[in-house]
């Protein structure tokens, strides 16, 4: 079995592993906001006149608890999610009530040690009541963790059906048509039958899924455009131009296999083949500010096209949201410009940061 690319390691981990990764800013944001809440919501609630000092200590207190605890949690996350069923939780849950209560003994033990009079309570009651806080809302943000969890995978379940579903099929109009054009060239030159016969079956081996990892690269999805286009090429001739403009972008960045040529597959059968002189398909490519920018461009046809029911661009635009997260985006639409309106789809995708690509690498080396 082929092992997993790098690229698909983390996200491989993350599926597997039922725990929040703390070692982000999403956990560590939820810690101090629901900690701070809390402190506000105490300070609130009392009677008579508030005290803008032991406010602005709690806060402290809790924000640098809250530091602790993710800082604990991250570091213990490999071996927290080794434990079996929902063991991993009641640990974390176990882990954050004796951090609480660690940290509030020793702040009570200074507070009474240095004569500071932070609090009014005495010891027993302060650790009790952190605790007993600490209990309740643990058990309350894990599981809402857990829900959370629980609906991504299955939403990736939905998703995953979806992907696999694209992959498993493959326009039988172009079959034919291709079909038809290694007939027509057989007679006339079978090198060239030869060489189609070989591209359609990359393409076919790509549609039925049978590589093991879900991601390729975009090196390989180029050449598998390539391939496409070559098909294509014998068969409109000369009614199909395309232009490049992709040395710009990383060979091996990861891609979903199946991404684009779709996208490629539409821009020629809406954009080119209906114009009785063809046209000229632009396929763009660059790199922006850490966000990889790709630009499938056709001209619109002579006349009204059958509307299409845009199953291939929403299914692209899940796919991305799928693989990439909430940065990624996919715009479509028609554009104006100096040789008319064109249509344009265009894609964000992330690069992935240089931290994430050095802890891949370590992953990998192990």
């Amino acid at each position: 079995m082929t092992p997993p690319t790098i690229a698909n390691r983390p996200r491989e981990r993350a599926e597997q592993s039922p725990l929040p990764d703390f070692c982000k800013l999403p956990a560590l944001f939820a810690l101090i906001v629901v900690g701070a809440l809390t402190v506000t919501v105490m300070w609130l609630s009392r009677t008579g006149q508030r005290d803008w000092a032991s406010y602005s200590v709690g806060m402290l207190f809790v924000t640098w608890l809250a530091l602790v605890i993710a800082v604990a949690l991250c570091k213990l996350r490999g071996l927290l999610q080794r434990l079996p069923g929902h063991f991993p939780y009641a640990a974390v849950w176990l882990l954050i009530v004796l951090l609480v209560l660690a940290a509030s003994s020793v702040a009570r033990w200074l507070d009474v040690a240095l004569q500071m009079q932070l609090g009014t309570d005495s010891s027993g009651v302060f650790v009790r009541d952190n605790v007993a806080i600490a209990a309740l809302l643990g058990a309350a943000m894990l599981r809402y963790f857990y829900v959370l969890a629980q609906w991504q995978a299955r939403l990736a379940a939905v998703t995953r059906a979806q992907i696999d579903a694209l992959q498993a099929r493959i326009r039988p109009h172009f079959l034919f048509n291709s079909m038809n054009t290694v007939a027509a060239l057989i007679r006339v030159d079978p090198d060239a039958a030869e060489r189609t016969v070989e591209d359609l079956s990359e393409l076919f081996r790509a549609a039925l899924g049978q590589h093991n990892n879900d991601d390729g690269t975009l090196g390989d999805e180029l050449a598998l455009i390539e391939r496409y286009l070559a098909i294509e090429q014998w068969r409109l001739g000369d009614r199909l131009r395309v232009q490049r403009d992709i040395a710009a972008l990383p060979e091996t960045f990861p891609l979903p296999r199946l991404l684009l040529q779709p996208l490629v597959e539409n821009a020629v059968r809406h954009g080119i083949q209906p114009r009785v002189g063809g046209g000229e398909m632009m396929l763009r490519g660059t790199v922006e500010q850490r966000m990889l920018v790709i630009e499938i461009i056709n001209p619109l046809p002579d006349t009204a096209a059958e509307p299409g029911n845009g199953h291939g661009l929403d299914n692209v635009r899940q796919r991305v949201a799928y693989r990439y997260g909430p940065l990624a985006r996919v715009e479509a639409g028609i554009q104006s410009g100096l040789d008319g309106e064109r249509f344009v789809v265009k894609l964000y995708l992330p690069m992935p940061q240089p931290s994430e690509q050095s802890r891949d690498a370590r992953t990998d080396r192990r």
